[in-house]
């Protein structure tokens, strides 16, 4: 799939789609998570889902820590 096929709207599906599966599955892999849910995306999705589960754990580790994204701590 090339870039310039992506739709906006195909990428906001993916991203709720990986945080809900990762708040019902705290401790899967990405070998689960595409096991998972990769049917309902294209098949070159793969990556770009093992990409948003990486960002969903990176913001949850982030807010577990203390770190939140623009506040004025952070800077």
């Amino acid at each position: 799939m090339r870039y310039r096929d992506w739709k906006t709207a195909e990428l906001d599906r993916a991203r709720a789609a990986v945080a809900a599966w990762r708040a019902e599955h705290p401790q899967g892999n990405a070998d689960q998570l595409l096991a998972d849910i990769s049917a309902a995306f294209h098949p070159d999705y793969a990556v770009v889902l093992r990409g948003i589960l990486w960002a969903v754990d990176h913001h949850r580790a982030r807010q577990i820590i203390g770190i939140v994204a623009g506040s004025a701590e952070a800077r």
